[in-house]
């Protein structure tokens, strides 16, 4: 398949894994509970230049122990994302529906695997992080908020929106620096990013690092920092999306039954334990 995903293959993802849902159910926000609200107020408020930094160096570092994947993911079946309008079922539930929708697919076995982990970095919440410094769509800080981030009303409680430093279109970066080089809201993919760089392939790393940046896989925002690595993985953060947001149902997976499948996919990319 193409790595280009048209409209039509949004729809044809949606509608073959949960044909009661139309595409327009999904990141429905106009019709966001009260709950959802609170949390990109919070997120949008709190997200400045200075936090995420600070938190990026801090975990970047890697000093959390070490222990296996499976482990780590044992927390998030107990994990609801505060952030996410389209399911209130565990972050486990989420991974295996993503990465069954790929399996299904034929998907290559990386692309699976990376489908199963992307949301791992929640692990945060585990340190003490809040959610709304953990989940939730990224956005750059250090430059001017986009209004197709979600809720961008928010942004106005965030004191770097009138930092000088901060509020212009590139902020402290320059035009074509690279998303490398950009500085997201501080949170899960990033953190996952950090601790899997060194076992999966390079698309994988963009899926798993730009995945919640739906105002630049998406929307289209934030171009203007692309450089040629960016536009050539952009095709793969798309193609990853459908499997991560038209996968979720209210039919939980067997978890169980399915545990020795993924357990051996996780056994051929990582060794049993990896620093966290």
């Amino acid at each position: 398949m193409s790595h280009a995903v048209a409209e039509e293959w949004e729809e044809f993802v949606q509608s073959r894994y949960d044909p009661n849902r139309k595409k327009d159910d999904f990141r429905n926000y106009e019709k966001a509970t009260p709950g959802v609200r609170e949390f990109y107020r919070q997120n949008h408020e709190l997200q400045t230049f200075e936090f995420a930094t600070t938190k990026k160096r801090e975990y970047a570092s890697l000093t959390k122990g070490k222990m296996g994947i499976w482990t780590k993911l044992e927390f998030l079946s107990s994990l609801v994302d505060e952030s996410d309008p389209d399911t209130d079922l565990s972050q486990v539930a989420h991974a295996m529906q993503s990465a069954e929708a790929a399996r299904r697919d034929g998907r290559e076995d990386w692309f699976v695997l990376t489908a199963f982990i992307h949301d791992l970095g929640k692990v945060l919440c585990s340190y003490g992080e809040e959610q709304w410094a953990v989940v939730g769509d990224t956005f750059p800080v250090g430059c001017a908020h986009s209004d197709l981030v979600v809720f961008p009303q928010f942004f106005e409680a965030n004191p770097d929106s009138i930092d000088p430093r901060y509020n212009t279109k590139v902020g402290v970066y320059s035009e074509g620096c690279g998303l490398s080089n950009i500085h997201l809201s501080y949170g899960h993919d990033e953190y996952l990013y950090d601790v899997t760089k060194a076992y999966l392939p390079e698309a994988a790393q963009y899926m798993i690092r730009y995945h919640s940046f739906y105002p630049w896989h998406r929307e289209g925002a934030y171009a203007h920092f692309m450089d040629d690595k960016d536009r050539a993985m952009l095709p793969w953060v798309k193609e990853f999306n459908p499997y991560d947001l038209y996968s979720k149902s209210e039919e939980a997976p067997d978890a169980e039954a399915l545990k020795p499948y993924y357990q051996d996919l996780i056994a051929k990319y990582f060794p049993t334990e990896i620093d966290w």
